[in-house]
C-alpha cells in the first residue's frame, strides 16, 4: 500500500495515547512519512465507557510526502462500544473495524445508547469488522506470570499494538525497549506488557481473521539524520537553540495550561544548555518573572493558551512601553473562557493583533505545523532580539500535539541571533546614557543589563519622553512615542510571501495561516491532480504582514480564506486591502479535513 491511515480508539484509561505514540515510533524507523492527530477529553477521568470519555489517536503513514493525519482511516480499532459509536461515522467504506468483544456487554451497550449491538444487528455490513476478544486472550496470555488480572487487563493495548504492527510490518523492538525503560522498577509490568505484545503479534500470524500482511514502503526524504517530533517538542527545542545562538540564556515563565504544558515540561531538561524554567504561581506571575529575565539580559519567554494571553495582556502592554524582547507563545484552544480545553480553534488572532488597551503593537507570528515549530521559534527569538519587542508566537491544539518526522538541523547554518547590549553612555556628551535613543535602522532602543556603571534609567509603565525615558504627560510626545512604537512593528524585516502556483495560469488563490496549512495543501494537490489550476499561500507573519502581499492578493480574481474561526484573517485582509475574500470557517474543536476543502474550492473555481 502507498499510505495508511489508522485510528485507535478506547476509554481514556486504554491507553490509546500511548498505544498509538509507540506505532508512530516504529513506522517512524521505517522512514515512511508521517502525520499524526491525537484526540482526548479534557477530564482527567471521564466516566468509564461513555462517549465523554472516548480518546483516540490517529496516524498517517505513507511512502510519499504527507500533508495531513488523513481525513478518514482505513482502519479503526475500538475497545468498547463508545469508542465504535463516537469514530464509526468518520470511517470509509470497506475500511477495517477491530473491536474487542469483551467489552460489549449489554451494561456497556445501554451507556452509549445502543439497544442492540452493532455487531449483530447488519449496521456495519459495508465495513470489514474483525472480532477480537482482547481483553480476555491478554489476560489468557499473562496468566502465567505474577500480576493481578487487573494489572493484566490495562495490557491489552500492547495486543493490540502487537497484532497493528504485525498487519502492517512495522518493528518491534524498540517498543520492546521502551517497556524495559517505563516500567524498569516493576519487572513483573516489563514482563506482562512484553508477552501481551508478543501475544498481539503471534494472533496476527496465526489467525485466520487476518490472512493478510500490508507493507508501506520507505517515502522518498531529504537525506540526513530526522527524529519524529511534536509541535510543543519542536518549539522547545526551537527556543533552546535561539539560546546558544543568541548566546543569551532563556528564561521560561510558565503556568501550567493545556496544551501548552509540554513546552515547559520540555524545557526543564535542558538546564545544561542555559534553560531556566520556572513555574509560577499563575499567569500573571509568569509573565512578569520572564519580562523581569529580559530587563536582566536574558531571553524572556512564557507560554501559555488563550486564557493565559487574556491574564498576561497588562503584562505585554509594559513590554511595550518598556521596549523589551518578550516570546509569549500562545498554543490556541477552543474557547471562550475555558471552552474546549482539549480541542483545536485559531481563534486568537484578534486578541493577538488587538488584546491590549491604547496603541500597543506586538509582532505575530505563526507556525504552520508540528516541526515547522522549530523555525517559528527561531524567527520569534529573532524578531524579539533584534527589535526589542514583544512577539507572540502561535501555536495550537492541533500542531502542539500532533507530530512528524523533522530532520536536524545544521546547528551552525541557523540564524545568528547574537545581540549587543549598551556598555557605555550614549548622549552627545559622552556621560548621558539615553535609554531610547533608537537605532536608525531598527528603531529599536540599546538594552542596557542592570548594573552596568554609568547606565541607570528609569523603567516602569507610565509614558516615557523621547530619548530620556523620563516621566513624561506631554501631549506631542505621547503621539511621537506612539507613533514610533508603531512604526518600529512596522519596520521589522519579513519575507516576501511565496506563492504556490505551479504553471502560473490559477485564478483563485487559497489564503491561509497557521495549523490550516496542510489541509489547504492536500487539497490543492488533489485539485491540480484533476487538471484544476489554483493557487496557495501562507502566513507566517501577521503582523507586520509581507510587504508583496497587496500585489499577491490583486493578482487572482478570487482570494479564498479558510480558517477555524469566523474570519478574523479574512477581516485584516479586507480592512487593509479592500479585497472582497470569501470565507469558509468552522469552529468545530477539529482541524479542517482536506476532503471538505477539496469540495469547497472546486465549487468556488466552478461558480467563478
Amino acid at each position: 500500500m502507498d499510505r495508511v491511515v489508522i485510528r485507535f480508539a478506547g476509554d481514556s484509561g486504554d491507553g490509546m495515547q500511548l498505544t498509538g505514540d509507540r506505532f508512530t515510533s516504529e513506522t517512524a524507523q521505517l522512514g515512511n512519512d508521517i502525520s499524526t492527530l491525537p484526540n482526548f477529553p479534557a477530564e482527567i477521568r471521564a466516566p468509564a465507557g461513555t462517549l465523554p470519555g472516548v480518546s483516540s489517536f490517529q496516524v498517517h503513514f505513507a511512502d510519499y510526502d504527507i500533508l495531513t493525519p488523513g481525513d478518514a482511516p482505513n482502519v479503526l480499532v475500538a475497545m468498547n462500544p463508545a469508542a465504535l459509536k463516537a469514530n464509526v461515522g468518520d470511517l470509509r467504506r470497506g475500511a477495517d473495524i477491530i473491536v474487542n468483544t469483551d467489552e460489549f456487554t449489554r451494561r456497556n451497550l445501554v451507556k452509549v445508547g445502543y439497544a442492540v449491538s452493532p455487531l449483530e444487528d447488519g449496521s456495519l455490513e459495508g465495513f470489514v469488522v474483525h472480532p477480537v476478544a482482547l481483553t480476555s486472550m491478554t489476560v489468557g496470555a499473562l496468566a502465567e506470570l505474577s500480576v493481578s488480572k487487573k494489572d493484566a487487563e490495562r495490557a491489552k493495548n500492547m495486543f493490540a499494538l502487537g497484532l497493528l504492527s504485525w498487519m502492517y510490518s512495522r518493528p518491534y523492538e524498540s517498543t520492546l525497549r521502551f517497556l524495559e525503560r517505563k516500567f524498569v522498577k516493576r519487572p513483573d509490568l516489563v514482563a506482562a506488557n512484553v508477552a501481551a505484545f508478543k501475544a498481539g503479534w503471534n494472533y496476527g500470524e496465526t489467525t485466520d481473521s487476518f490472512s493478510v500482511r500490508y507493507e508501506v514502503k520507505p517515502a522518498k526524504m531529504v537525506p540526513g539524520t530526522y527524529r519524529n517530533i511534536t509541535g510543543n517538542a519542536a518549539l522547545s527545542l526551537g527556543l533552546v537553540a535561539a539560546g546558544v545562538r543568541s548566546g543569551l540564556p532563556v528564561f521560561l515563565g510558565a503556568y501550567p495550561i493545556t496544551p501548552a504544558s509540554d513546552i515547559l515540561h520540555e524545557l526543564s531538561k535542558h538546564k545544561k544548555l542555559g534553560v531556566v524554567t520556572m513555574q509560577a504561581e499563575d499567569e500573571i506571575a509568569a509573565v512578569g518573572a520572564a519580562l523581569g529575565a529580559s530587563y536582566g539580559g536574558a531571553l524572556g519567554v512564557t507560554t501559555t493558551s488563550g486564557p493565559g494571553v487574556a491574564l498576561k495582556s497588562e503584562t505585554i502592554s509594559l513590554a511595550v512601553a518598556l521596549e523589551l524582547p518578550l516570546v509569549v507563545v500562545d498554543v490556541q484552544r477552543a474557547g471562550p473562557s475555558t471552552g474546549l480545553p482539549t480541542k483545536t480553534e485559531q481563534a486568537d488572532l484578534n486578541m493577538a493583533l488587538h488584546g491590549r488597551h491604547g496603541e500597543a503593537p506586538v509582532a505575530v507570528i505563526a507556525a504552520k505545523s508540528p516541526s515547522d515549530c522549530f523555525h517559528a521559534a527561531l524567527e520569534a527569538a529573532r524578531i524579539a532580539l533584534t527589535y526589542r519587542t514583544p512577539v507572540i508566537l502561535l501555536s495550537d491544539n492541533y500542531v502542539a500535539n500532533g507530530s512528524e518526522p523533522w530532520l536536524l538541523p545544521d546547528v551552525d547554518a541557523l540564524p545568528d541571533l547574537r545581540v549587543e547590549f549598551a556598555t557605555a553612555p550614549n548622549g552627545d556628551d559622552g556621560v548621558t546614557f539615553l535609554p531610547y535613543l533608537r537605532d536608525p535602522d531598527t528603531l529599536a532602543r540599546p538594552w542596557a543589563v542592570p548594573g552596568t556603571p554609568g547606565l541607570q534609567h528609569r523603567i516602569g509603565g507610565l509614558e516615557k519622553a523621547d530619548k530620556t525615558g523620563d516621566i513624561s504627560y506631554d501631549p506631542a510626545n505621547h503621539d511621537y512615542m506612539v507613533r514610533t512604537r508603531a512604526a518600529r512593528i512596522e519596520a521589522i524585516d519579513v519575507p516576501d510571501l511565496d506563492v504556490d502556483d505551479p504553471d502560473g495560469t490559477a485564478r483563485t488563490l487559497v489564503l491561509g495561516w497557521g495549523s490550516t496549512y496542510g489541509p489547504i495543501g492536500a487539497a490543492c494537490r488533489t485539485l491540480r491532480h484533476r487538471g484544476q489550476p489554483i493557487a496557495q499561500a501562507h502566513l507566517r507573519h501577521l503582523n507586520p504582514l509581507p510587504g508583496n502581499l497587496g500585489d499577491v492578493l490583486s493578482a487572482y480574481d478570487r482570494v479564498v480564506i479558510p480558517e477555524m474561526n469566523l474570519g478574523q484573517l479574512a477581516q485584516v485582509i479586507r480592512a487593509r486591502y479592500l479585497i472582497d475574500a470569501i470565507t469558509y470557517n468552522q469552529v468545530r474543536g477539529l482541524p479542517f479535513t482536506a476532503a471538505e476543502l477539496e469540495t469547497m474550492l472546486e465549487e468556488v473555481c466552478k461558480n467563478a
